[in-house]
């Protein structure tokens, strides 16, 4: 038996007529009742009445009709998952980060992955949140390297935490603040910030009032930047101070000093995104990487 004479069966069963059946399977007539003959006998079992004009299913034929079905659901899944395989063996990744939060562990995660799929383009897209999420809500990401976005933010989309980030107070060399082992939330609220661009990165406003919210004073935003090049220049040139987590060292070096608060806010949590339907092959190939790798780094 063969997944053909399933097809021809459940053709034949649905249609309730060999002609209408051989139609829409384009085959002949006399060869779809030749398969399903073929197919009684294997079985041993009458699985259809036949009339001048129609057939109908028997109370055998209806149970194999259910089991037919799911077979042929299967088969079909079955090729699926492997065509996604081959797709994702030779096809595009493509992932939105953030730069600063993912300074330290998207370097050897793409060495890692690349070593392991060399076939696949990996694209990397730095954006704002804002951007990442609509990126994979449309199709245009498959990964998205964030810090946890709000709840309802993440509608149709799925969030793993992959750990977490201290938040520091980034100034310049020569400022009072750099020979300190720590500063106050009151004293850094004192000074002017450098910040990110509001109507680009309104989840950095949103974790600046949660960090503040404990003192009296609000700080004031001097400068805004929309990218972590020229929020680390500002800062450099003593334009003001800013509120930055601490993998922020990896691309800032000796420009910058970045100093503990206390009390210590509550540190970002990063972690990955992806659509709740992902190509879960290539997707997941690309998350143990990442895991893998920060494992590694802890050893």
């Amino acid at each position: 038996m063969e997944l053909r004479h399933l097809r021809y069966f459940v053709a034949v069963a649905e249609a309730e007529n060999v002609s209408r059946a051989a139609l829409n399977l384009h085959v002949s007539q006399p060869a779809l009742s030749r398969q399903i003959r073929d197919l009684e006998e294997e079985l041993s079992l009458s699985l259809l009445e036949r009339t001048a004009k129609s057939v109908q299913l028997t109370e055998t034929g209806r149970v194999f009709l259910v089991e037919s079905r799911a077979v042929l659901q299967r088969a079909a899944e079955a090729v699926s998952a492997a065509k996604a395989v081959a797709v994702s063996e030779h096809g595009e990744l493509h992932i939105g980060y953030a730069p600063t939060l993912t300074a330290r562990m998207l370097p050897p995660a793409l060495r890692a992955f690349q070593a392991a799929k060399p076939s696949v383009r990996v694209l990397l897209h730095d954006l704002s949140t804002e951007e990442m999420l609509a990126g994979l809500r449309e199709g245009k990401l498959q990964l998205a390297l964030l810090a946890r976005p709000w709840k309802a933010a993440l509608r149709g989309l799925r969030f793993e935490a992959l750990g977490v980030d201290p938040l520091r107070l980034a100034v310049a060399p020569n400022h009072p603040f750099a020979r300190r082992r720590s500063v106050t939330l009151t004293e850094a609220a004192r000074e002017p910030f450098v910040a990110y661009r509001h109507a680009e990165y309104p989840d950095y406003y949103s974790m600046l009032s949660a960090t503040f919210a404990r003192t009296k004073a609000t700080p004031r935003i001097a400068e805004e930047h929309d990218g972590v090049s020229s929020l680390i220049s500002a800062v450099e040139a003593g334009q003001g101070v800013a509120l930055v987590t601490a993998s922020l060292a990896c691309l800032a070096g000796q420009r910058l000093k970045l100093v503990p608060l206390t009390p210590a806010p509550a540190p970002l949590v990063i972690g990955v995104c992806s659509p709740k339907a992902a190509l879960v092959s290539l997707v997941g190939s690309f998350l143990r990487s990442i895991k893998d790798t920060m494992v590694a780094e802890k050893r």
